[in-house]
């Protein structure tokens, strides 16, 4: 089937049926408060993108190529990021909702999340090394067989995570943050 390609196009309210994006290539396009959660991305490739304002809540992203790709103020509510294509790809998040989002076996590599939610996530198994998280709640968010070396959580709140369980070395977080890293040991930390 041949692939639709688009190229420095704006998009502004479209609500995006299910089939309406399958084999489609965008290229600098720009996405103001678009509506994607009712799409089937099989094939879908976005290079250089911006999305301001976009529902993705619980949408089924399999097999979308996301390369230099920036959300802002997106709602990624219960998306499982897990079959996003990992061949040459980048994306960064700020002030998106990412609450119940899964990223589970991806190199993720200095991705950025700024200013999110991003209660319970999974990042289990996940190269999160040299990451930002710039405060961000990560309330319940899973970290389990994580690469967190050199990322960066010093302005983000809320999260357990285990150093037995993660690989750790050089990553950044305030004193605040201690206590999420000792939580099960029941210390009280004052």
């Amino acid at each position: 089937m041949p692939s639709d390609y688009q190229f420095d196009k704006t998009f502004h309210n479209q609500i995006f049926e299910k089939d309406s994006v399958r084999y489609h290539e965008f290229e600098q396009c720009t996405f103001y408060d678009c509506d994607f959660s009712a799409c089937d991305f099989t094939g879908v490739m976005f290079v250089e993108c911006s999305f301001f304002g976009c529902n993705f809540k619980e949408t089924k992203i399999n097999y979308v190529s996301l390369r230099d790709v920036q959300f802002t103020k997106c709602n990624f509510t219960s998306v499982n990021f897990a079959m996003t294509d990992q061949v040459i790809y980048s994306f960064n998040f700020t002030d998106c909702l990412l609450d119940y989002a899964q990223f589970y076996n991806l190199k993720l590599k200095k991705i950025q999340f700024i200013n999110c939610s991003m209660i319970a996530i999974d990042f289990m198994n996940t190269d999160l090394s040299e990451a930002l998280f710039d405060n961000c709640n990560l309330r319940r968010a899973v970290f389990m067989d994580s690469n967190l070396q050199k990322a960066d959580f010093y302005t983000s709140y809320e999260f357990v995570i285990d150093p037995e369980k993660n690989k750790m070395k050089r990553a950044i977080f305030s004193a605040e943050g201690l206590k999420g890293l000792l939580s099960k040991y029941d210390l009280i930390i004052k």
